[in-house]
């Protein structure tokens, strides 16, 4: 969903993988659909940017963002994505690198960042599971952004909030993912404007 905003609606712009992209369902009923109707609802005056893409991992979105930031300044980026460099085994450090680029790339444009959480299964190992999971709270601590811990919390491992495929949510679940989010990104939204200082880039551990 590739809209540009005008000047009088601020953006918020999610860079994800299918878990934001809806796979599956109708795009309709996503977390991301319902995150804009809250909104509207709330009358908090934000229009959403979906640029999830299914299957995309932390290099296609670094590759993609800066398009997107230029073509639709968001005031807040939502970034979800991670899960599937680490299904593919892909080295850890590249993860962190990665991900610590798009964040410092959206402060660089003066946008706020919410980084989400990804869980893996424990089958990667234990080591792998749990260095990938302490990604997110170091990016997080280091760049001082908010961190919702598990998008798919009280989801994941649910059969009937899944589908048949048991990877990704279905219909019933997206509420409960956008309630997973909103907590974290409700403060981001009262007090976003103009960042008052520059971040630096956190180095990879």
């Amino acid at each position: 969903m590739w809209l540009t905003a005008t000047a009088d609606e601020p953006v918020i712009l999610v860079v994800g993988d299918s878990l934001s992209a809806a796979y599956g369902i109708d795009a309709r009923r996503g977390w991301v659909a319902l995150l804009q109707q809250r909104l509207q609802q709330q009358r908090h005056g934000y229009r959403v940017v979906n640029a999830s893409i299914g299957g995309d991992t932390t290099r296609g979105g670094l590759n993609r963002l800066p398009r997107a930031l230029a073509q639709h300044r968001p005031r807040v980026v939502i970034i979800e994505l991670g899960g599937n460099d680490a299904l593919r085994g892909l080295p850890l450090e590249e993860i962190h690198k990665n991900l610590a680029a798009m964040i410092d790339t959206s402060q660089e444009h003066r946008a706020e960042v919410v980084l989400v959480g990804v869980r893996l299964p424990p089958n990667y190992g234990t080591t792998y599971t749990q260095t990938f999971h302490s990604i997110y709270r170091q990016l997080a601590q280091s760049y001082q952004v908010p961190l919702v811990p598990y998008l798919l919390e009280g989801v994941g491992g649910q059969d009937e909030l899944m589908q048949a495929d048991r990877l990704h949510p279905s219909d019933e679940a997206q509420r409960r993912m956008l309630d997973n989010v909103w907590p974290h990104l409700l403060p981001v939204l009262q007090g976003a404007g103009p960042r008052s200082k520059t971040r630096t880039r956190a180095d990879p551990s």
